[in-house]
């Protein structure tokens, strides 16, 4: 690591690209497996998406604008179902998918989960609401969440959700009240803390002990969560175990030490209480390139390799369990939904400024920033970005992308190449912003939030307008 003793702005280096961004040999070409399937350059080197020229889209509906490509949002949703299907079928007769509405959530693309097969991951009762706006069947939905309230449990229950996923002795209490009260038997599942530290950001590591998730391992807390479940038959049905240990992950290292726990817990409860779960829900969390340092497993690989650690830890428990392996669940939001949108802004500002010995960085202002991706800021998030309106010969220099926020840290791509000619109101194109930036939006300092546009063969269509400032003053009782 570069430094100085007065300080990093002295460091030898500081203001030159990064270690990892190496030089481009195309400062326009774009790396395949950051971008959207159908997101190409056209003859005069602006993107096109869906068939669709950007300039097109920011014609029509301006920009800031996230631009989902249809094609390749149902292509991955296939790709998972078809793949854990296949990987699982001689492991315990298939697998099913639910997509995590946390990563993105609309009214249309809650139908085309539907539509192409996958169930529905919730975790508020407004997720709930999107989903019963489209009549997206109760028994494929799974119900997340750590503080569900009363109101929300019977919300759930009363559209007949098919998996709680439970969180906390309150809530079995919660989920025992209502089921009385709506004389039902409850659907459940228990979270469980495995213990497992993933490779990832802090903030979205889930599976360590020390935070707000689940049942722990330790002390047989899940144990005797279970048991108490299993002491309530008439208005509680236990489905099994449900882990989830982080997100962004680009191994299945850690699901290895997950499922391994997860297996022998389940065994123990068959062995100790006689119950024998149906299910059992590995999570979600599969990461997804946003730069081209990162590499993601291929989904069949990463189903395969699933599978064969599931098989794996049930056969190490004896020959009398292979006819006993229950049905798997698995939950991926960002891997389905994340590369199949971009968001494309408009340059207001190029700032050349120098920061120390001559060093210069050069600042790029565009008219969107942490209220459209607040990733940057919460987790030190990479992204990458492209000159999407037109083709360039100039050479590449390393920017800053940023926003219009009154916020030092309104950071939206920390370093990357874009050609030395970039000006105000080119348009430029970050990729993979599908998961956990539409979704983490905010209206920081009174900013309308940006609309989703939709694109498929050659036509585009507005899933979620654009916020006004009509919008905005209309919350406003003053």
């Amino acid at each position: 690591m570069r430094a100085h003793e007065a300080g990093v702005l002295h460091a030898d280096g500081y203001g030159g690209p990064p270690i990892y961004l190496p030089f481009p040999a195309d400062v326009m070409a774009l790396t395949p497996h950051i971008w959207s399937q159908t997101t190409r350059r056209g003859p005069d080197g602006a993107l096109e998406v869906g068939g669709v020229d950007v300039r097109a889209l920011a014609a029509d509906h301006g920009t800031a604008a996230y631009i989902l490509d249809e094609d390749d949002f149902r292509s991955r949703a296939r790709g998972f179902r078809d793949a854990y299907a296949a990987a699982f079928a001689a492991v315990c007769g298939g697998a099913d998918v639910y997509y995590a509405g946390k990563a993105f959530l609309c009214a249309e693309v809650a139908r085309w989960v539907l539509q192409e097969g996958l169930c529905l991951d919730v975790c508020t009762g407004g997720e709930l609401a999107v989903a019963r706006r489209v009549g997206f069947p109760g028994a494929r939905i799974g119900f997340h969440g750590n503080n569900k309230t009363s109101a929300e449990l019977r919300q759930a229950l009363t559209y007949g959700v098919g998996r709680i996923i439970v969180d906390s002795d309150i809530e079995i209490d919660r989920i025992l009240a209502i089921a009385e009260e709506l004389d039902i038997q409850a659907p459940v599942m228990l979270r469980v803390t495995v213990g497992v530290e993933a490779h990832t950001h802090e903030f979205i590591a889930t599976g360590h002990e020390d935070q707000k998730f689940g049942f722990g391992l330790a002390g047989g807390v899940a144990f005797d969560a279970a048991r108490r479940i299993l002491n309530h038959p008439d208005r509680l049905r236990f489905l099994g175990l449900h882990s989830h240990i982080g997100s962004q992950i680009f191994d299945t290292s850690g699901f290895e030490t997950s499922a391994h726990r997860l297996v022998q817990l389940h065994a123990r409860i068959f062995d100790e209480l006689g119950y024998a779960a149906p299910e059992i829900d590995l999570g979600g969390g599969y990461g997804i390139a946003y730069t081209s340092q990162h590499t993601p497993l291929p989904t069949t690989v990463l189903a395969d390799e699933m599978a064969a650690l599931i098989a794996r830890e049930f056969t190490a428990l004896g020959p009398h369990w292979s006819a006993r392996v229950p049905k798997v669940s698995i939950e991926p939001g960002r891997a389905i939904v994340g590369p199949a949108m971009f968001t494309l802004y408009e340059v207001g500002t190029v700032k050349p400024v120098e920061i120390a010995d001559r060093q210069v960085r050069t600042y790029v202002s565009v008219d969107g920033g942490m209220s459209d991706n607040a990733r940057p800021a919460l987790y030190d998030a990479d992204f990458s970005v492209t000159l999407a309106s037109r083709h360039s010969t100039a050479g590449p220099i390393v920017v800053r992308v940023v926003g219009r926020h009154c916020e030092a840290g309104d950071i939206v791509v920390q370093d990357e190449w874009l050609p030395a000619d970039l000006e105000a109101g080119d348009l430029v194109a970050v990729p993979a912003t599908g998961a956990y930036c539409r979704s983490l939006s905010s209206q920081y300092n009174h900013t309308p939030r940006p609309p989703v546009i939709a694109v498929r063969d050659g036509s585009a269509r507005v899933l979620i307008r654009r916020e006004t400032i009509d919008d905005l003053l209309a919350l406003d009782m003053g």
